[in-house]
């Protein structure tokens, strides 16, 4: 069960408003052609099987991250290993979710 598996969907939003207070990096870890079809604006680009290879590029954005995919599951992975490897990451579940908080 992730992060959010545990709370309700208003601590989720609650969750993310936080983070992007936090001025949180929205990171999207779907396929090319996924980012392609739509994502956030000035959102972050990494395909989740590139993350640990980029984990100090990540790193060195010094500050929180908010991760996204299509349904919640890679984004849960990649928060996951952000979260294992010292970074301050959240699942944001499907990008829309975090979209509709973004100006």
């Amino acid at each position: 069960m992730g992060l959010f598996g545990i709370f309700s969907q208003k601590d989720k939003s609650e969750i993310i408003k936080e983070y992007l207070e936090k001025e949180a990096v929205i990171l999207d870890v779907r396929t090319q052609s996924e980012w392609d079809e739509g994502h956030i604006e000035n959102s972050k680009h990494i395909v989740l099987n590139l993350i640990p290879l980029e984990i100090e590029q990540i790193k060195s954005w010094n500050k929180p991250v908010i991760a996204v995919c299509r349904s919640g599951s890679r984004s849960g992975q990649a928060t996951q290993f952000l979260a294992q490897n010292g970074v301050d990451a959240v699942n944001g579940g499907p990008w829309q979710n975090v979209a509709q908080y973004v100006d």
